[in-house]
């Protein structure tokens, strides 16, 4: 590898700070994604699947970054910049992960939050790939590889949770709840 190569990987590790490896999506368009049989925004159960049981269940895109541990482009996903007021859930179960209340401009490409719902909502796992010594985040419901945490965010936490947005699905909140002044 030359030194202007070897510089340019550097910096875009620096840059981003929430990936190394990132695959491109096959699909934009994640409205078209299929649902599976698992996925609920109320069942709390646990949800153990292997990983052909989840290729059958989940779309390419869907499956790469879950359970491939893959990562989208910066700057390409349809959340990283979304302002909407809403809640953000695991795009293979349907788990509550995160409320717009929580989401936080970062400039790293991908959305970022400083907290989630619930302590539940996401576990964590050390990720040592790549050189790097960094805490990956997935979803408490089906363990979803949903992205990494840093200690760089805004209070309250100082968290910056680094999702990628192919994981994610939004429904976005209605005219009454945005009023709503509640604890998230």
């Amino acid at each position: 590898m030359n030194w202007r190569n070897l510089i340019i990987l550097s910096l875009s590790i620096l840059v981003s700070n929430c990936t190394y490896s990132q695959q491109e999506p096959k699909n934009k368009n994640m409205e078209d994604q299929k649902k599976s049989d698992v996925y609920s925004r109320t069942d709390t159960s646990k949800v153990n699947l292997t990983n052909e049981e989840w290729k059958g269940r989940l779309s390419p895109e869907v499956y790469n970054i879950a359970r491939e541990k893959g990562t989208e482009y910066a700057f390409t996903g349809k959340y990283w910049n979304s302002k909407e007021a809403g809640t953000y859930y695991c795009a293979a179960c349907g788990n509550p992960l995160f409320v717009s209340d929580a989401k936080f401009e970062s400039s790293c490409g991908w959305p970022s939050f400083f907290e989630p719902i619930t302590k539940g909502s996401v576990i964590y796992a050390p990720d040592n790939t790549h050189g790097m010594h960094r805490t990956e985040v997935m979803c408490g419901r089906c363990k979803a590889h949903l992205g990494h945490v840093f200690d760089d965010g805004p209070p309250p936490t100082g968290l910056r949770y680094c999702i990628n947005s192919v994981i994610l699905d939004f429904d976005k909140a209605k005219e009454a709840d945005k009023n709503f002044k509640g604890k998230h």
